[in-house]
C-alpha cells in the first residue's frame, strides 16, 4: 500500500468524520480518479510534438496516453477533424496515489516562485484542477532531451459534495493552498 493512501485510511478519514459529521466512512470524501492532460495545439504543424508529449506524459505517469483528437474543424486554427491535438491519461487506484504523492512532495516545489496553489481552482462539484506551465518541473524527465516545453493540466475528481469538503480532504492530504 502507499504511503498517501495508508495515511488517507489511518489518519484522514476520522478526522474528516469528526468535522462533517459523516455517519459512516463510505460519504467520506475521496479521491476516485486524476486525469493528466496535456493540449498540443502546435501539432498541427509538426506531427513529432504528440510523439514527444505522449512520451513525456508515459514517463511522468507510468501509463501509456491516449491521443486525443479534434472532434470538429476549424480552418482558422489549421485543424481537420480528426487531427491529433493532445494526450490524456486516467490514473486510479495505486498509481493515482503514487502519483499524487509525487506531486505534492516532490514537483510542486521544484516549482519557481511558487507560493501555494489557489483555492479558486474548484469546479462547484469538489473537482480540483491544477495547470502546470511546463512538464519539465518533474524529476523523470531529462531537460537536454526535451526539445519543446509543454504544459500540462491534472484534474483530481473528487466525491465530496463541496468544495469546502474538498479542500479539506486536499489540505489534510498535504496540498499546499495559499494562505488567503
Amino acid at each position: 500500500m502507499t504511503r498517501l493512501l495508508e495515511k488517507y485510511k489511518q489518519q484522514i478519514v476520522p478526522q474528516l468524520i469528526e468535522r462533517f459529521r459523516y455517519k459512516n466512512k463510505l460519504s467520506v470524501p475521496r479521491i476516485t480518479k486524476i486525469v493528466v492532460n496535456m493540449g498540443v495545439g502546435r501539432a498541427t504543424e509538426n506531427k513529432k510534438l504528440i510523439e514527444e508529449a505522449t512520451k513525456h506524459l508515459t514517463v511522468v505517469t507510468g501509463q501509456k496516453p491516449l491521443v486525443t483528437k479534434a472532434k470538429k474543424a476549424i480552418s482558422g486554427f489549421k485543424l481537420r477533424q480528426g487531427q491529433a491535438i493532445g494526450c490524456k491519461v486516467t490514473l486510479r487506484g495505486k498509481r493515482m496515489f503514487e502519483f499524487l504523492d509525487r506531486l505534492i512532495s516532490i514537483v510542486l516545489p521544484r516549482i519557481r516562485d511558487f507560493r501555494g496553489l489557489s483555492t479558486k481552482s474548484f469546479d462547484g462539484r469538489g473537482n480540483y484542477t491544477i495547470g502546470l506551465t511546463e512538464q519539465i518541473v518533474f524529476p523523470e524527465i531529462n531537460i537536454e532531451a526535451v526539445e519543446f516545453v509543454q504544459g500540462m493540466d491534472i484534474t483530481l475528481v473528487v466525491t465530496g459534495n463541496s468544495n469546502e469538503q474538498s479542500r479539506e480532504l486536499l489540505k489534510l492530504l498535504g496540498m499546499p493552498f495559499k494562505l488567503e
